[in-house]
């Protein structure tokens, strides 16, 4: 490695084989320089750490900068064949104002009507909408009175309708809006007071009218072909928790909980019971679960590359190289290669872990102090023999068209908690949790069936739920 044109790595070998040679120097500060030298070498390993070599993501990457267009690689603006997007006319609007030609600045003569010209202008107009209703009161000839029925959930003098709520929640679960920033929009909008208690109040309406939705949830997922599993940190009330997330092409589920590991998939209520194909980054719990499993490759292409940056293994970059030539074949090939190439690419694979053994060996077993435990391993040695062990896992991309290279639609769909999180900071409670997963596991399944999410949110609060769910 290199750093402002100084060689790092030659000059921790210069000082190893100084302190090695050097018979002046006592074992104990021998001792303390190894210490020194193994922690300076972690750090500097760690500067040379970015998202194309870990799990860091580009916005943390030093001086990024971002990939321009070549000249002459396209013009500014949609380029040929896209499509396009462009306002269209409305058929029947809201207003018509008619504009009279002002005859005094036409020649004298007969002029009549025979048309008009047109332009549309498309505004918004967001106000309250009050409906009072009067039930009838009739008194019969005792002085008896019978007042009518008011509608089904209007119990009060004066409250919030069912779009004020789905509007409400859209804004702080959808969109990630604080309850401040909420209650300022209604404010100064539309005139309606509402507090932060009412917009928590909206929240929990919405997680218990989804109680039903989630055993839904949890039945669909069980029965996917192939489900992506991920999870990522989050706060409750400053202690340090965790998110959960299983999904697929159609459903999403997020389940928060205490622990990582498989306490919390027992708890989720679906990994324990499926028999698909789960698709993850090889974190050790998931293989507890009695599965096909399938890895994610995003991972091992930055693991490689920061093997080959880091510690000069020659078979990283070339195992590194393979993997993206594999997936390239198999994009070409329609998503499943044939047998023939199947064997030849997985047979190249071996190949190249075996030639890495030489360059990258175990550690020696004559350096044993002890008779129990598994020697350490460097993070390259570690890579080899996962990518040796895991073999099926990682190449099945290769033959199964329904397995992808990666596991980004499990990272794309626990993304947004890492919005809320930058937003947010934390959660208050583990109620509140509880309350964000739920209704963001059923937006996001919604918008992947093709429903909006005020739609959505609206159907929740009438009471309904959206017809996919009823099949």
């Amino acid at each position: 490695m290199k750093l402002e044109n100084i060689d790092i790595d030659e000059i921790l070998k210069k000082t190893k084989k100084q302190l090695a040679e050097d018979p002046g120097i006592s074992t104990s500060l021998k001792k303390s320089i190894e210490f020194l030298l193994v922690l300076f070498t972690l750090l500097i390993n760690r500067l040379g750490l970015n998202s194309s070599n870990s799990s860091k993501p580009p916005s943390s990457d030093p001086n990024r900068k971002k990939n321009k267009k070549k000249p002459g690689q396209g013009k500014p603006g949609g380029q040929t064949g896209h499509s396009g997007k462009n306002l269209k006319k409305i058929p029947e609007p809201d207003f018509i104002e008619k504009i009279a030609v002002d005859k005094a600045t036409l020649p004298k003569g007969d002029y009549k009507e025979v048309g008009y010209a047109w332009r549309q202008v498309i505004n918004i107009d967001i106000s309250r909408v009050v409906t009072e209703y009067r039930a009838q009161i009739l008194e019969d000839a005792n002085g008896k009175k019978h007042t009518a029925s008011f509608p089904d959930g209007v119990t009060r003098p004066v409250q919030y309708g069912s779009s004020v709520k789905a509007h409400s929640v859209y804004q702080s679960q959808y969109q990630l809006i604080p309850y401040n920033r909420v209650e300022e929009h209604f404010h100064d909008q539309a005139e309606i007071p509402i507090s932060s208690g009412s917009i928590y109040n909206f929240n929990e309406e919405a997680y218990d009218r989804l109680e039903l939705f989630e055993k839904i949830l949890k039945k669909k997922l069980i029965h996917e072909y192939l489900c992506h599993a991920d999870e990522t940190g989050i706060n409750i009330n400053s202690h340090r928790n965790w998110l959960h997330c299983v999904s697929s092409e159609l459903w999403t589920y997020y389940f928060p909980h205490e622990k990582r590991g498989f306490d919390a998939m027992e708890a989720m209520g679906v990994l324990a019971n499926f028999k698909g194909i789960l698709c993850h980054d090889h974190w050790k719990p998931y293989f507890k679960v009695d599965c096909q499993h399938a890895l994610c490759n995003s991972h091992h292409l930055r693991e490689l590359e920061r093997a080959w940056e880091q510690d000069k293994q020659e078979w990283a970059r070339d195992v590194r190289e393979l993997l993206l030539q594999i997936n390239m074949a198999v994009d070409d090939a329609g998503g499943q290669l044939a047998q023939a190439d199947s064997i030849k690419f997985r047979q190249k694979y071996r190949d190249l872990l075996e030639k890495a053994h030489k360059e990258c060996p175990p550690p020696d077993e004559s350096q044993r102090k002890g008779k129990r435990g598994r020697l350490k391993r460097s993070k390259a040695r570690n890579l080899l023999e996962r990518l040796i062990n895991y073999e099926t896992e990682v190449l099945l991309f290769m033959d199964d068209p329904k397995v992808p290279f990666t596991n980004n639609q499990g990272e794309r769909d626990i993304r947004m908690t890492k919005v809320h999180q930058k937003i947010s900071g934390c959660f208050r409670s583990v109620k509140g949790a509880a309350i964000f997963c739920r209704v963001r596991s059923y937006l996001s399944t919604c918008k992947k069936h093709g429903v909006k999410a005020s739609e959505a949110l609206q159907l929740l609060f009438e009471g309904k739920l959206p017809e996919f769910l009823n099949e």
